[in-house]
């Protein structure tokens, strides 16, 4: 099977259309979410082709393949992830600054800043006494560096 194209979302979905088919599940890493072309195995074994027309990234509920009775849907593998929840703004500016100095890519949900382990990022947050938990925790779109140059 080749998958050219997200069907949907079943966030978008309504329940009653989720729930009267069985679903397959693909698991992706995050940083295989970012890939277009791909071959991939179902939690049931079938193994599948995905050749993405469209230059977007899966994303965690995305639905590659419908009919009246089954669905695949892409689902995210948990990542080792430090979850800072800085107290104030002054807090949230500083290490927002110093994660931006590394080019650290960032996501956020609520009043929490997710970034991938790395003990170098723990060691500073322990120095700036940012309150921060280690966890293992599934993000819906993958982890993207923005492209930036310091010289000309």
């Amino acid at each position: 099977m080749l998958i050219e194209r997200i069907e949907a979302n079943i966030e978008n979905m309504e329940k009653e259309e989720i729930f009267r088919r069985h679903i397959e599940k693909v698991y992706l890493e995050s940083d295989h979410l970012v890939k277009r072309v791909q071959r991939v195995k179902t939690d049931h074994g079938r193994e599948i082709g995905i050749r993405l027309k469209d230059p977007r990234d899966l994303v965690a509920g995305d639905v590659l393949f419908m009919d009246e009775k089954n669905m695949i849907v892409v689902d995210v593998i948990a990542d080792d992830l430090i979850v800072i929840g800085p107290r104030n703004l002054k807090e949230m500016g500083t290490i927002a600054h110093q994660l931006g100095n590394r080019h650290l890519p960032a996501q956020f949900e609520g009043d929490e800043m997710m970034v991938q382990y790395d003990y170098l990022v723990e060691d500073l947050l322990k120095e700036l006494e940012i309150p921060y938990k280690r966890e293992n925790r599934k993000v819906k779109q993958a982890f993207r560096h923005i492209g930036h140059s310091h010289g000309e």
